[in-house]
């Protein structure tokens, strides 16, 4: 007769062994459930509201006016402004830290939308982009020089031999229209004085205050900006100099904007005048008033820029 061993008494089977049995079961199930994940997507999700369409964004890229802090303070009420005017379409405000990071953004049509100032206005045609505004009056568009009130500059001459500041040299009010002011005074330009681009409208003005330059060129509505800003500082400070006016920034949207879009804000920006909280936003931006233009209103700069370029310089320099 077979003798039964009691199951508390039968051998114990090898731990590694039992392990391995452990392992792969634990697997096959895992393989399983992959498996039916792949075979059971999950179903279509049901709402009983509509999705909401998806808003094209454009970007309005303005020139370095300001800092870009400074320039948000100034043009995001307006891009505010856009945005609810406009239901069909995002807007949004960008900023670049100096001229010629500006101007490789629009020769790579990367914005929608831009204000630039006229010889930028020139050169973003050639690249696509159309004029659909000019921004302010053209008598505000002009070239002032800066310097301390003890300085002892009184004449353009004075500046011989000493240091004159100025954001860029691709900058039409603050560089290009004072330094033909300065050859038209006997100066030249590349010989009898210094000539130090700073980065910014601000800079070209605290360099004049610091003494690091001996006169900051720039060009009204950063100056009065300035004086708001920096009361005390502005006080130490004067105009020397201020050249004639010319055609005034444009906004300029790229060739493959939307139509609708491009009227809308044309319109938008023609009108802003009209209103209470338009005229806060002029304000805002030292900006009298928005004008209608097209790429003809800048034939006039596209004369005065090779004027410049066979008397003074190239605007453009290495």
């Amino acid at each position: 007769r077979k003798k039964v061993i009691p199951f508390r008494n039968r051998p114990t089977e090898h731990p590694m062994k039992f392990l391995s049995y452990v392992c792969t079961f634990l697997l096959l199930i895992l393989i399983a459930a992959c498996e039916q994940s792949a075979e059971s997507p999950q179903g279509p999700v049901y709402s009983d509201t509509p999705a909401e369409p998806v808003k094209p964004l454009y970007r309005l890229a303005v020139h370095p006016l300001h800092n870009p802090n400074k320039l948000a303070e100034a043009y995001q009420p307006l891009i505010d402004y856009l945005n609810q005017q406009i239901g069909t379409a995002n807007f949004e405000l960008e900023a670049s830290r100096d001229y010629q990071a500006y101007e490789a953004k629009f020769r790579a049509r990367e914005p929608e939308f831009l204000l630039p100032n006229p010889w930028q206005t020139l050169q973003a045609i050639k690249r696509g982009y159309h004029v659909i505004a000019m921004a302010g009056d053209a008598e505000d568009f002009k070239g002032i020089f800066i310097v301390r009130k003890d300085s002892g500059i009184h004449q353009p001459s004075d500046l011989k031999g000493k240091v004159v500041s100025y954001p860029s040299q691709t900058a039409l009010a603050a560089c290009i229209m004072p330094q033909y002011f300065l050859h038209s005074q006997g100066l030249d330009v590349n010989r009898d004085i210094v000539n130090r681009y700073v980065g910014s409208q601000e800079s070209s003005i605290m360099n004049a205050y610091l003494g690091e330059s001996a006169a900051g060129a720039t060009w009204p509505p950063p100056w009065r900006l300035f004086q708001k800003d920096h009361p005390i500082q502005a006080a130490e400070l004067e105009v020397a100099w201020e050249t004639p006016p010319l055609m005034n920034n444009s906004v300029m949207a790229r060739d493959d904007v939307p139509e609708p879009i491009r009227d809308q804000v044309k319109t938008l920006l023609l009108t802003l005048n009209s209103t209470s909280t338009g005229q806060m936003i002029l304000a805002g931006m030292e900006t009298a008033r928005f004008h209608a233009a097209d790429d003809a209103s800048y034939d006039r700069v596209r004369d005065y820029v090779d004027a410049f370029e066979k008397k003074v310089r190239p605007v453009e320099q290495p």
